[in-house]
């Protein structure tokens, strides 16, 4: 019986050491420089999660939420002794209204908290579409091109090239018997992860078509039909997702509308990041 009571003894002597010896860490772990700095730009960076915002039949796209995984920020820094901006690893949280795999609305903007514009330019059969591209390189910015089915028989390596050099395809062809094809050169041979259609008007037609074909309808918000840099300047927020068509006054005034927009603080952007929910703070 005393040998039980000694063991019983030894067995609780090691279960409170062990609690008071993880208590201590805990404390200590508290106290460390390192853990002071992660909490205080862990508040600073905390981002709420935001649901998309939809009207009718109409979507505009929310955003993740965002956190630093304190602890696991904290190993890591750990390992270094020191803390290291670049070693902060983030949790996102998904919006419980999203605009991922929400074909069934029509797409009128980004969201306005990422001060973003998007651009999509109307390719005709004989449009100088690599004369863009080079606007584009040149300013460092990425761009859509929303295409025909004529233009794309005569130009599949442009297509690719503009794809691998993270451009948007979309599709234009959407009441027309090409439209199929096209969607399909777009998304299974280019490898595009995401299909776009486009319309200057509501249809629920195109919409049902473009939905059963898990493709998002863009509504622009903004219509160039002439004078661009002025109908731009004049009409650009936050969000914006602009058409144009590609003539030789859009050629002559693009730069000017770039840098425009560049000196308000707005990121050009193609669809696939105008229109998604990630947050980038790190």
């Amino acid at each position: 019986m005393k040998k039980f009571f000694q063991l019983v003894g030894l067995c609780s002597l090691f279960v409170f050491s062990f609690y008071y010896t993880e208590k201590t860490v805990s404390v200590v772990k508290e106290f460390d420089d390192i853990m002071i700095e992660i909490k205080d730009v862990a508040g600073k960076v905390k981002i709420k999660s935001e649901d998309a915002t939809i009207k009718d039949d109409t979507i505009v796209p929310g955003r993740n939420g965002q956190e630093i995984d304190i602890n696991k920020s904290y190993q890591k820094m750990r390992k270094y002794g020191r803390y290291d901006e670049k070693l902060l690893l983030m949790e996102e949280f998904k919006p419980k209204v999203s605009i991922e795999k929400n074909y069934q609305k029509y797409v009128i903007g980004g969201n306005e908290e990422k001060r973003q514009v998007s651009f999509l330019f109307l390719v005709h059969e004989k449009d100088r579409v690599e004369s863009v591209k080079k606007i584009a390189d040149d300013y460092h910015v990425k761009f859509n091109f929303f295409i025909e089915s004529e233009w794309l028989e005569r130009n599949n390596q442009i297509l690719l090239n503009l794809i691998n050099d993270d451009h948007t395809i979309g599709n234009l062809e959407v009441m027309d018997q090409n439209y199929a094809w096209v969607d399909t050169v777009i998304r299974r041979i280019a490898k595009q992860k995401k299909g776009y259609c486009y319309t200057e008007e509501k249809n629920d037609s195109l919409l049902a078509l473009c939905s059963a074909n898990k493709n998002y309808t863009i509504l622009p918000s903004i219509i160039v039909k002439e004078n661009p840099y002025k109908t731009i300047k004049e009409q650009v927020q936050s969000g914006s997702i602009i058409s144009m068509r590609i003539d030789q006054t859009t050629l002559n005034e693009l730069p000017s509308i770039i840098k425009y927009l560049q000196s308000k603080d707005y990121q050009i952007t193609n669809l696939e990041t105008h229109l998604s929910e990630e947050n980038r703070t790190f």
